[in-house]
């Protein structure tokens, strides 16, 4: 510990806060190998004596360095430099969040978990070792034949356990062969919009979406089409008003993104009603339907698509991880025909490997063990950020605590600019979201914060990230006295 006041020295005139020089400076010792895995830290008493600062500018501090996964605390042992690291000495640092250019809600360009990111699962909690162990298992069972190129639909193994899980879990009846296997997301969007869209069709978004689809479907000379959201999702009447010639429509009816409100069931059957009439489609994006902390779900919109309008599209990145690179789409039987001619030019690339796995991780029964347990963790890990959130009496933030999903909403009082508090978060390393980027046909669209939650570990994580978020809205109030 002795070592640790040698180099902990804080400049109070410098423009970087005091926490973020104190969190820089730890990282650095332990990236260099200055401070060793399990090497103990002061006491947040104790060095915040010792530099002659707040407790809760080192408690910010800490928290940033624990969200990180460079500390870790036990009641016993104190606060200590992780074990788990395994770390070259390196003078490297992190590139700076802004440095790289990306669309609103996508992964940042770190391996590191910071704080609010948005759909990063607990990594924390993965079964790494029994996900290992499978994996192992497929490796030795690989036969000659699957060292050629993938399936161009996908391994027929996780296509068929796809099937049981979504009839099981999501109500949605199908067979392996209505099952695409694509590598991510936008693959998916990719692989639908080369199937079934032309350019110049109109496809209904709603307003305010998740920004990633829209930005693709323009790549692909498609017309997305905002369609207002009210406290019963998407406004279907006004999609049939001004556009009802639209090729399709793309939903989140478990949790719309980013209010997190259900699609009501009357507003499922008008949609459903729509398509038929026109003969048009709807893509449903059920990208984190699995965590619901109140009352019973709603079916998959899927479920009750008795005339075969609806294609369903998951991932594996929210539910397992995000470096597997797996997701799906359930395609109707009229369309098999179009998908198989695009997956000619459009196979399936993911390995076959990680697609066996995958498969094995599903009829283990370790994949619904560890939903199960990741709906208990998320509804703790949501509670404590709620909590923390409330707590605070700076500013008059309302949370929106919705029945499910993976963050939460938090609206800012007007005197804010939630992109500015973006920006300024995004330079003191936090990954929230500004909500009115995630308008696109809307004149003066509110404001709001979108925090992840999900990689909150303990109570007192969620009062340091809630503080830093204070922090910069204090530099971002144009009124210092407007609360």
């Amino acid at each position: 510990m002795a070592t640790l006041h040698a180099f902990l020295v804080v400049d109070p005139s410098a423009k970087e806060p005091i926490y973020r020089q104190i969190y820089q400076r730890i990282k650095m010792a332990i990236t260099d190998g200055v401070l060793t895995p399990g090497e103990r830290l002061p006491s947040l008493r104790g060095l915040a004596s010792d530099l002659s600062v707040a407790r809760g500018t080192v408690e910010a501090a800490y928290g940033l360095l624990s969200g990180e996964g460079y500390i870790e605390n036990s009641q016993q042992g104190g606060t200590r430099v992780s074990r788990r690291l395994n770390m070259a000495k390196s003078t490297e640092m992190p590139k700076p969040i802004l440095e790289a250019p990306r669309h609103a809600g996508m992964p940042l360009p770190s391996s590191q978990r910071l704080p609010f990111q948005l759909g990063a699962p607990a990594l924390d909690a993965f079964p790494l070792g029994q996900w290992n162990r499978l994996l192992s298992q497929c490796a030795r069972q690989t036969r000659r034949e699957e060292l050629s190129h993938p399936a161009p639909q996908g391994f027929l193994a996780l296509r068929e356990a796809l099937a049981g899980y979504l009839h099981i879990s999501r109500g949605i009846r199908c067979a392996a062969h209505q099952i695409f296997i694509a590598a991510g997301y936008r693959s998916v969007l990719s692989l639908i919009a080369n199937a079934l869209l032309k350019r110049g069709d109109e496809v209904w978004l709603e307003e305010p979406c998740f920004p990633f689809p829209w930005h693709v479907l323009q790549d692909f000379g498609v017309s997305p089409v905002p369609i207002p959201v009210d406290e019963q999702g998407l406004c279907v009447e006004k999609g049939v008003r001004d556009h009802v010639q639209a090729r399709a429509a793309l939903v989140t009816p478990a949790h719309q993104s980013p209010l997190g409100l259900g699609l009501s069931l009357p507003r499922r059957m008008q949609l459903l009603a729509w398509a038929q009439r026109q003969q048009s489609w709807i893509i449903e994006d059920d990208y984190d339907g699995e965590f619901h902390y109140q009352g019973h779900p709603l079916p998959a919109l899927k479920s009750l698509d008795q005339l075969e309008r609806v294609l369903y599209v998951g991932t594996f990145s929210k539910v397992l991880f995000p470096g597997l690179r797996i997701a799906y789409v359930v395609v109707p039987e009229a369309l098999l025909p179009q998908f198989h001619q695009t997956m000619r030019t459009y196979p399936c690339v993911c390995p076959t490997l990680m697609q066996a796995t995958t498969a094995q991780f599903i009829y283990s029964g370790q994949f619904y063990r560890h939903l199960k347990k990741m709906r208990s963790l998320y509804a703790q890990r949501r509670l404590w950020l709620a909590q923390a959130l409330q707590r605070q009496t700076r500013y008059r933030l309302i949370t929106e605590l919705q029945a499910g999903g993976m963050h939460l909403l938090v609206r800012l009082p007007e005197c804010f600019d939630d992109a500015l508090v973006e920006r300024e978060a995004r330079v003191q390393g936090l990954a929230l979201e500004a909500l009115s980027v995630w308008y696109h046909g809307t004149e003066n669209p509110p404001h709001g914060l979108i925090l992840g939650f999900t990689n909150v570990e303990s109570e007192a994580m969620a009062q340091s990230w809630v503080e830093l978020l204070l922090n910069v809205l204090a530099r971002c109030s144009p009124v210092a006295g407007e609360r």
